[in-house]
């Protein structure tokens, strides 16, 4: 019998609540919304463009089957195949999930303003409805990576926020000079925000002049 220490090997893998519950909405079968999950599965562990062979030793189909369901996907407007250049400059392809996000994130905004409608809410309630720093710059830097973020990861976003109180649109700019330095990781984006605090850089403008005259 595996013990846990062996399945702890395997990883981990962080799925989209919203897919789970909001899959039949975009009409797709279980088998195409198991097939995302595996796809989502393999660019966690940065295989960005798993192999129809690597994808059926997972489920219980053939190569052909999930060549064939993949193209649905492309069809149905939920996933795309994109290319991009590695470090070495050669041209790579991988499997783009933005698309499939974008809808969930449709439904779920549909939603909410039917709730909203339903129950007449009051302003109050209206104010809680404005976009929430945390999630946005959650979803920015998942749009930005490439992939899901770790629990961990969204406790050091919030970190900076409530216990560093980094201006969101601070963050916001480290993360794109990250970005522009093709630098995906956490510690790096950490770096740029103390350079800014050391230089007495405490709001966006400030930040901007900066990087114009550097």
């Amino acid at each position: 019998m595996a013990s846990f220490a062996t399945i702890q090997k395997e990883g981990f893998t962080v799925i989209s609540n919203s897919l789970l519950r909001y899959y039949p909405t975009l009409k797709l079968s279980e088998i195409e919304a198991m097939l995302l999950l595996q796809l989502e599965a393999f660019k966690q562990a940065n295989n960005f463009f798993p192999s129809d062979n690597e994808l059926s030793e997972r489920m219980n189909l053939s190569p052909v089957e999930i060549s064939q369901i993949i193209q649905d996907l492309i069809d149905k407007e939920i996933i795309e195949l994109g290319q991009k250049r590695d470090k070495e400059g050669r041209i790579t392809n991988f499997y783009d999930l933005n698309l499939l996000y974008q809808k969930l994130d449709k439904i779920i905004d549909e939603n909410d303003a039917n709730n909203d409608d339903q129950f007449n809410l009051t302003s109050d309630v209206e104010e809680k409805r404005k976009v929430n720093p945390l999630q946005e710059l959650v979803r920015q830097f998942e749009i930005e990576f490439g992939r899901l973020l770790s629990p961990i990861e969204k406790q050091e976003i919030a970190a900076w926020l409530n216990i560093d109180h980094y201006n969101p649109e601070i963050v916001k700019l480290a993360l794109r000079e990250a970005i522009l330095a093709q630098v995906y990781n956490f510690k790096y984006v950490d770096r740029i925000l103390l350079n800014w605090q050391r230089h007495g850089l405490n709001t966006p403008d400030q930040i901007k002049n900066f990087l114009q005259r550097n």
